[in-house]
């Protein structure tokens, strides 16, 4: 097993994000349109917040994301993306260890942690990258 292998090995470099005066509405967009759980909020490359498939199903019951619009469709447009996002999310640096990644997943209990150098937003790594990752380690 490669010991002190960089997250910058298994980040995701191409990041798909909102801009914090983004609506709702195209958060679920880009989380259908993506198939992705996690978007980072930035303030031109800053990141101010993360939001997730999770705190939309929150609002909405989960229907938006089983084809049962209709209803739900009125929190989009009652909230903003700051009333929803976890604001100041932890993030790490592209030469974060993943050992010491999966450390920080288990320990705060996150799913998504942005990857930040220099105070701008260069990719995102998830639960399930370091699954794989760890996974790979056994072939």
């Amino acid at each position: 097993m490669k010991k002190r292998e960089p997250i910058s090995h298994i980040m995701t470099k191409s990041v798909v994000t909102v801009n914090e005066n983004d609506d709702l509405r195209k958060v679920v967009e880009k989380l259908k349109k993506h198939n992705i759980r996690h978007i980072p909020v930035i303030r031109n490359k800053e990141v101010i917040g993360i939001i997730s498939r999770t705190d939309i199903n929150r609002l909405t019951f989960g229907a938006l994301f089983e084809g049962q619009e209709g209803a739900d469709e009125a929190i989009l447009d009652m909230l903003t993306i700051a009333q929803v996002m976890t604001a100041k999310p932890k993030t790490i640096s592209s030469t974060t260890i993943i050992r010491d990644s999966a450390e920080i997943f288990v320990k705060e209990e996150f799913h998504a942690l942005p990857v930040v150098d220099n105070g701008e937003l260069k990719g995102i790594v998830t639960t399930t990258d370091i699954l794989r990752y760890f996974l790979e380690q056994y072939d």
